[in-house]
Parts: C-alpha cells; structure tokens; sequence
C-alpha cells in the first residue's frame, strides 16, 4: 500500500503549540500512522474489479464470437438464396 510520508516531530511540535498535551500529540500521530496502513489505492481497487469482472469478460468475449458465426452464416444463407 502506498503511504503519505510526513515529518511525525514536527507535527507533534504543531500539536503541542495548538495546546495539546505531549500524549495527546503522540497518540494523534499514531492513530494517523495506524490509519494509513488501511488507505486502499486505486490498483487494489483496479485489481479487485479486474478479479471480479474477468468472467464478464470471457462471456462478452464468447458471445461475440457466437455472434459472428450467427451472422456470417445467415449471410451465407442470404446470399446463396440471391446468387
């Protein structure tokens, strides 16, 4: 997974000049890291879709096949009735 680098001290310096108190500042911080270890991108999202719609696919894949013969065939059919 991808993460957001950030510089941890200096934001806990920010914290604390907001009026946080050190723990308070540090447990911020590690929610935050905690949080970003569950950030999903978007190719495992492309990847997850990808899983999931591969069978589509091939059933989109044989029916043009089947279609093609359908045609090719009635216009067979077609142009051995005219010719």
């Amino acid at each position: 997974m991808t993460t957001v680098t950030f510089d941890t001290l200096q934001l806990v310096d920010k914290l604390k000049a907001a009026g946080f108190q050190q723990e308070q500042a540090e447990a911020v911080i590690r929610v935050i890291a905690e949080a970003q270890d569950a950030l999903i991108t978007k190719e495992y999202l492309d990847n997850k879709f990808d899983n999931k719609l591969s069978p589509i696919y091939t059933d989109l894949t044989v029916l043009k096949w089947m279609m093609g013969v359908l045609l090719a065939g009635v216009m067979s059919l077609v142009l051995k009735t005219f010719f």
